[in-house]
């Protein structure tokens, strides 16, 4: 077993649960709650869940330096050690899902699994534009603004547009509400992270959930981790970059058969 970490754990973080252990990390401009809360207490009867705020998201305060994945995904291991775990999967969404990547290069004897959802190893032209853009809205303080953006990107095409107007609205003002405050600098971080170079070095089970219908992080970003990283298995969901709202059971189940196989 290699020795622990030696970051000293300062992010917020969270343990829910018993089992195998599981870490959570996730998307940019959000939090641990408002990336997972739709699955937390179902992987929390099966898993020890551990998952920390990146700074600016939920209790962590923001950074007053740019952000890096490597200390994020430090940040994540020094959370599974104060908390006792020696092993354990890692779930990345989005932005979570380099953070996941980087910590089971970084950590190579501590990381049993991978579950990489809507993310990606580096950033093409779309996501680069949208990055910049949500980043700059972010640094307005313009939440309204920068919900439209974001319900109008993240979205898939059926969700968003079977909304009745009153619903999308009221799901405007809930997004407004829950952005979170450090969501320019995690943005940022989007449009620099790189972890090609570590893709051919990951030795353990992976399964990533693509978003087909996913207009932030293309699809083709998906099938990239799928096809470098060694063995990997993909799995693929029609929906929008949002899959715990929008296709929250399939999502779920997915994660669930793949841990119950490999990461019993």
């Amino acid at each position: 077993m290699s020795p622990r970490n030696q970051t000293a754990p300062t992010f917020a973080r969270t343990r829910l649960g018993s089992g195998p252990g599981l870490l959570l990390a996730h998307g940019a401009g959000s939090s641990l709650a408002g990336t997972y809360g739709p699955v937390l207490e179902a992987l929390a009867a099966r898993h020890t869940i551990v998952g920390i705020d990146y700074p600016g998201s939920g209790d962590t305060p923001r950074s007053t330096t740019p952000l890096s994945v490597d200390d994020l995904a430090d940040q994540l291991v020094a959370a599974a050690d104060a908390e006792g775990l020696d092993r354990f999967a890692v779930s990345g969404y989005s932005l979570g899902g380099p953070v996941a990547i980087r910590a089971a290069t970084r950590h190579p004897e501590r990381v049993t699994a991978l579950v990489l959802t809507a993310a990606f190893p580096h950033r093409d032209n779309r996501l680069a534009l949208a990055s910049s853009i949500q980043s700059k809205i972010a640094a307005t303080g313009d939440r309204e603004l920068l919900a439209e953006f974001l319900l109008m990107t993240a979205l898939g095409t059926q969700a968003l547009e079977s909304m009745p107007a009153e619903q999308l609205q009221q799901t405007l003002g809930y997004t407004a509400a829950s952005v979170a405050d450090g969501s320019a600098e995690q943005t940022d971080l989007v449009g620099q992270v790189d972890v090609r170079d570590d893709l051919a070095n990951i030795t353990v089970p992976t399964l990533v959930v693509s978003t087909t219908d996913d207009r932030l992080v293309s699809a083709a970003l998906h099938r990239h981790l799928a096809q470098t990283i060694p063995g990997a298995q993909l799995a693929e969901i029609p929906t929008g970059h949002l899959p715990m709202l929008e296709r929250t059971e399939e999502w779920l189940q997915l994660m669930t058969d793949f841990l119950d196989k490999h990461h019993a």
